[in-house]
């Protein structure tokens, strides 16, 4: 394939040096002589193991080289990978000024081009940016409609300084956000191959997954941080706690809790992130990221509280009080906290929850829910199919399988799903929390 690349920093660089080597013929593209000097010469911009001589082969092979003339690029590729720098500003916001001069530029040229393009950002955008700045810059200066006359798609890189090549050449995944299937099948192409995953998604998911990997690689520095100093003030070595942890892969480092949704509770979670935190406290550790945990989940609950609140309707049945599904366990259940919210808020609010039912009667937790909840427990109904016709909003608040069917029962109702019954529901009428 004939690949232009626009900008010659780190990851343009690797990326023109690594699909040389398989075989397409890169133009690499940049707004300094200098880079485009070392390009063509067969040296590297940037110190990356391996780099240079992927880019001399590429040079010396005829597959590589680089050039300052945007218009002679697009003219000459059939894709435009775009690698420019998205710096930050001092408000923390992304400075996209590289990013609209090239889409100027590319869609300038456009205009001059009979045969398909598709123009591809790999840079680091947040989600919104192709929808909102690249496309209304490259339709306005090219005259032509994304995803009709030209295609458009994201393609996320996952690049570590000093093993680029080898993330290059073995990706945990490939991600395209693809605004037509076109875009999609033709970017798919370039990684036919590698033993990886090919995902395509929206666009604007593709840009949002890049971040959310970042900042999870920068929460889990933090997290593993923050253990190990507390670790230390304790006389462990956090090394040998975290070593454990991560041998773990049915819980810890798994899918299991990185799922979004409602908010944590139960008897073990709440009371044992405010002992640790505590704990660091009293040794004097500083641990804002662990001291941020249970405000956090508050907020939650308080989002799902807003969520309801604007349906502007009073008449509410929430189906599951527990914590989760299985369990009559009430001890710090978030369901308890947004039902309690809503009674004194005046709404009329019905419950249905067959463990805790059964376990008002008869359970070991019959003196924790007369005592400490008997406001909340006095609107339990055992009668689903009753709460849900009495109600005007339908609230899922664990995944008891017997509350997906409220989706049909509950037809021409508001549905707020908190759990994750939503897959396949296209119903207008039905929210979920964070999706």
């Amino acid at each position: 394939m004939n690949i232009s690349i626009f900008g010659l920093g780190y990851v343009g660089a690797v990326c023109a040096g690594c699909l040389s080597a398989r075989g397409h013929h890169v133009l690499g593209v940049d707004i300094s002589p200098a880079k485009i000097e070392l390009i063509n010469q067969g040296k590297s911009p940037i110190v990356e193991p391996g780099l240079e001589q992927l880019l001399l082969d590429g040079v010396r092979q005829g597959r590589l080289r680089g050039t300052t003339d945007v218009q002679a690029a697009i003219l000459a590729t059939e894709l435009s990978l775009l690698c420019v720098g998205t710096p930050s500003k001092k408000n923390g916001d992304l400075d996209l000024v590289y990013m609209e001069a090239v889409c100027r530029e590319i869609g300038t040229a456009l205009r001059d081009k009979g045969s398909r393009h598709t123009v591809v950002v790999r840079s680091t955008v947040l989600p919104g940016t192709v929808k909102n700045v690249v496309i209304p810059i490259l339709e306005e200066t090219s005259g032509k409609r994304a995803g009709v006359d030209f295609g458009v798609a994201v393609n996320p890189e996952f690049l570590r300084e000093s093993t680029a090549i080898q993330d290059y050449d073995f990706p945990a995944m490939t991600v395209i956000g693809e605004l037509d299937k076109a875009s999609g099948d033709l970017l798919e192409s370039l990684y036919q191959g590698l033993d990886a995953p090919i995902i395509r998604k929206p666009i604007e998911v593709a840009e949002m997954i890049k971040y959310t990997c970042n900042v999870w690689h920068a929460t889990k520095v933090s997290f593993a941080n923050e253990i190990g100093n507390i670790a230390k003030a304790s006389g462990v070595d956090g090394r040998d706690v975290m070593d454990v942890v991560c041998q773990d892969f049915k819980l810890n480092l798994s899918r299991y809790y990185l799922r979004p949704g409602f908010a944590f509770g139960g008897s073990c979670l709440p009371k044992d992130v405010r002992a640790l935190t505590y704990r660091a406290s009293q040794l004097d550790v500083e641990h804002p990221l662990l001291a941020s945990i249970m405000a956090s989940n508050r907020n939650q609950v308080q989002n799902a509280f807003d969520l309801i609140e604007r349906q502007d309707k009073r008449k509410v049945a929430l189906l599951g009080l527990s914590f989760k599904a299985g369990t009559d366990d009430l001890r710090e259940s978030p369901l308890v906290e947004l039902a309690e919210r809503l009674i004194g808020k005046g709404y009329a609010l019905r419950i249905f929850d067959a463990n805790v039912e059964y376990a008002r009667v008869f359970g070991a937790n019959r003196d924790y829910i007369e005592s400490k909840i008997p406001h909340v427990s006095s609107l339990l109904d055992s009668n689903l199919q009753q709460v849900i016709d009495d109600a005007d909003v339908i609230v899922l608040g664990n995944n008891d399988e017997r509350f997906a069917q409220a989706l049909g029962a509950g037809k021409g109702k508001q549905v707020i799903d908190l759990v994750g019954f939503m897959p396949g529901v296209s119903d207008a009428r039905t929210q979920g929390i964070c999706w």
